[in-house]
């Protein structure tokens, strides 16, 4: 089988010979895993099995202000603390709940063209996806600031739901171009969780963020295509509404969350799982030869029936040692595990 035909098969719910694996790194770990090794081979191993791209609004550097950086939605994010890949969000762009302060951004499609390009152009014998990072609830916020999101959530309704529905169709022109590409997957970021419950709590997350998400969902499956979904935290209660609306894979699958053989059994014939490695505690703190039983008896929980892709539930962050990377890593290459 090569390596789409493995993920496919995965996400349809077959148990396959390996399961397939998935590994990103923040740049700063990027940078410590380059200079620990000297060499690439680490990422190209990483990205063996799947291969693509989530627009984010492309943020481009503040001339005039060091570490800020600027996106297509007119968000400035300043990067000059301890998070350098994302940042915090510098000053709302919406100060106050009033709709006309709204700026629809302008669809960068040639960049976005140029992007989806290029994963067709390199995707080899992989299974491609395209997605949306801060796709509903992380983008609402990031206009308004989190804590506005919330109140104005309970006590500004109709903002809300106005806002929301302009950042859906904004969305949905994103989509459209992407399928146009004959991408095996479409990807949406948007966390929702803490770590314990969720953000909004399951009650308006149903009423603000499900219905739009399942406008997107219908966009972004044409031709057959997986619909798979990141968000960071403790979603449980909303598991059965995603797979209502079309959800075919979640990411992220984190195990000091989900008691991950419970899961598996409750919904795992309906929905697949992608994670399972904890960048929270086990891979910072771990010695290499916990991380791979760890790894080990992951895989035996969650291999049976088929329906996951096993990976660091997020981006491998700078805390990471490189030998709790490479020991994942070569886990994850010669997988010894009995279902």
């Amino acid at each position: 089988m090569t390596p789409r035909e493995v993920v496919i098969a995965a996400l349809s719910h077959r148990e396959t010979p390996v399961v397939p694996f998935q590994v990103g790194y923040t740049a700063q770990e990027y940078q410590k895993m380059l200079a620990y090794t000297g060499n690439q081979d680490f990422a190209a191993i990483g990205s063996r099995y799947l291969h693509g791209f989530s627009y984010d609004g492309y943020p481009t550097a503040c001339p005039d202000r060091a570490e800020h950086f600027v996106d297509d939605y007119g968000v400035i994010w300043n990067r000059s603390g301890a998070d350098k890949d994302i940042g915090v969000v510098d000053t709302p762009t919406i100060p106050e709940p009033d709709l006309s302060l709204f700026r629809e951004p302008c669809v960068d499609e040639d960049r976005i063209r140029r992007d989806c390009e290029h994963v067709i152009r390199t995707r080899g014998d992989r299974f491609t996806h395209a997605g949306i990072g801060f796709s509903l609830f992380e983008r609402l916020w990031s206009y308004v600031g989190m804590e506005n999101a919330l109140v104005y959530m309970l006590t500004d309704k109709e903002f809300v739901h106005g806002l929301l529905d302009r950042i859906c169709a904004y969305n949905l022109k994103i989509i459209d171009i992407m399928n146009e590409y004959p991408f095996d997957g479409m990807y949406f970021g948007d966390d929702w969780g803490k770590q314990r419950g969720m953000i909004m709590g399951a009650p308006l997350w149903r009423e603000f963020i499900k219905p739009r998400l399942q406008k997107m969902y219908a966009h972004a499956s044409r031709n057959g295509k997986f619909i798979i979904q990141h968000s960071c935290g403790d979603i449980h209660e909303v598991l059965e509404d995603l797979i209502e609306i079309g959800l075919d894979c979640y990411q992220t699958f984190q195990p000091e969350i989900y008691d991950m053989a419970a899961v598996k059994e409750q919904v795992g014939d309906r929905l697949s799982f992608w994670g399972g490695i904890s960048t929270q505690a086990a891979l910072p703190n771990k010695s290499p030869d916990e991380i791979r039983k760890i790894v080990r008896d992951t895989l035996r929980i969650m291999k049976k029936g088929g329906g996951f892709i096993v990976g660091p539930t997020h981006a491998i962050p700078q805390d990471v040692p490189p030998e709790n990377v490479l020991a994942m890593l070569d886990e994850f290459l010669h997988q010894n595990c009995e279902v």
